[in-house]
């Protein structure tokens, strides 16, 4: 089992970084890449973070320094997934301590030009396709000192290339693991569709040990051409004793469509910076949310919704349930351009708290510049009501079912917006083993 004494650096000092180079075998363009990161970072790791995002998130015992990036994976590592065994997949992709440990993509999608493996090896076959968009235009690494980090130390990830007017019809599937203890993951997943373009893409994070102290600084970067449609799943479910920070962006082009499902299971403290740019004129985005969190989880989001095109449309839909002494954190935004007329945006968050000491925070925005607009934007948070489980166990139900019925409802109208029913399926269960009912 490697752990972190088997990991030659326990630091993200500029010895470690430079460490960290002589190991990669990548092109002149990305080792730039990561060195002018490297220098964003030394800047901004000694700034202040942004309070609006950061105030109501307390990372003072995140040590940085008790992770690093391990020189070797544990590829034969065994993951409790939700997601892998549900379907069969037109290609699989698989992250085990930033190394990749499998990548297989059907021959009938290959012979017509779609990418689908690992970011490491497809920066040095196809760096002419990925080079416009790493890193520049999604996620930028300047934004603060963990989208700096993960650009300078980036240690690989999924890549997804759909070239002109090519239909995946079949899910790809994607594994980000970590094994190690101590160890840091800094995996990257690069989405391209071209124009007219469409795909779905099913993602997953998971501990194979749930003992086993882990940290991930991750990237997603989602761009969608004119006329591409893109569905994309994130099912973040790593051990209660792993830190998750993470960057994701979305530009959407004229007439492209996304759909974009998170849900939040696991980690010890999660944050996600998520941005959604609707960059043309017909664009639109739905943006779908699940969490739940039990113990002392700390799962925190601050989400933006950016029109700078207008006839543009962006649906944000977020459902927490928070248990035990959990904490949720929600600070979403709507921007609108002044150009971006017609704009018609929506975003909403609904809390639903099971104990007296969990607690969570919503507060939606509006920054409108533009005079011909829709914008709304709510939030909600209330107990479970009593006297619901009493009428249920009155009925002959256990009261873990009766919540467990409960919770379900409180999910189901996010459940209703997502179109693959392996994704609503897989919802489900893990809302049962969060309520402890699958031993029962």
């Amino acid at each position: 089992m490697l752990t972190a004494d088997s990991i030659p650096s326990t630091s993200f000092d500029a010895a470690a970084f430079e460490q960290f180079l002589a190991t990669r075998t990548e092109p002149a363009w990305v080792t730039d890449l990561r060195r002018g990161a490297y220098e964003t970072y030394r800047e901004l790791v000694a700034t202040e973070l942004d309070p609006e995002e950061w105030k109501r998130v307390d990372i003072r015992a995140f040590r940085p320094e008790k992770f690093a990036i391990p020189v070797a994976s544990q590829s034969a590592a065994a993951f409790g997934t939700l997601l892998a065994d549900r379907a069969e997949f037109a290609g699989v992709v698989s992250h085990v301590d930033g190394n990749c440990s499998r990548a297989t993509l059907a021959e009938k999608w290959t012979k017509q030009g779609v990418l689908f493996g690992n970011l490491s090896e497809m920066v040095q076959l196809h760096g002419d396709v990925l080079r416009p968009h790493l890193l520049t235009s999604a996620v930028k690494p300047e934004t603060d000192r963990f989208s700096a980090w993960h650009a300078a130390f980036w240690t690989g990830g999924t890549v997804l290339y759909v070239p002109r007017n090519v239909q995946v019809t079949e899910p790809l599937y994607s594994l980000i693991g970590l094994a190690a203890e101590g160890a840091a993951d800094f995996s990257h997943t690069l989405i391209i569709l071209e124009e007219g373009a469409s795909a779905t893409l099913l993602e997953e994070t998971s501990s194979a040990s749930p003992k086993s102290t882990g940290l991930h600084v991750g990237a997603v970067e989602l761009l969608l051409a004119p006329r591409s449609n893109l569905r994309y799943v994130q099912l973040q479910n790593w051990n209660d004793k792993v830190w998750h920070f993470a960057h994701q962006a979305g530009r959407v082009d004229r007439d492209a469509s996304l759909q974009w499902t998170v849900a939040g299971l696991g980690a010890k403290l999660a944050h996600i910076h998520q941005d959604v740019f609707l960059d043309g004129k017909g664009a639109a985005a739905e943006v779908n949310g699940v969490t739940f969190a039990t113990e002392r989880q700390v799962i925190s989001y601050y989400t933006q919704q950016t029109h700078n095109a207008p006839n543009t449309r962006s649906d944000l839909l977020y459902k927490d349930v928070v248990r035990d002494r959990a904490r949720c954190i929600w600070r979403g935004m709507i921007k609108v351009a002044k150009d971006a007329q017609k704009t018609d945006g929506y975003q909403r968050n609904d809390s639903l708290l099971m104990s007296e000491e969990c607690r969570a925070d919503a507060i939606p925005g509006l920054e409108i510049e533009a005079d011909d607009v829709r914008c709304t934007h709510g939030a909600t948070c209330g107990r479970v009501d009593e006297e619901q489980l009493f009428y249920c166990m009155c009925r002959g139900l256990k009261r873990s079912e009766a919540m467990h019925m409960i919770v379900e409802g409180f999910f189901q109208r996010v459940y209703d917006r997502i179109p693959v029913e392996i994704v609503r399926e897989t919802l489900g269960q893990a809302v049962e083993r969060k309520l402890g009912i699958g031993g029962e």
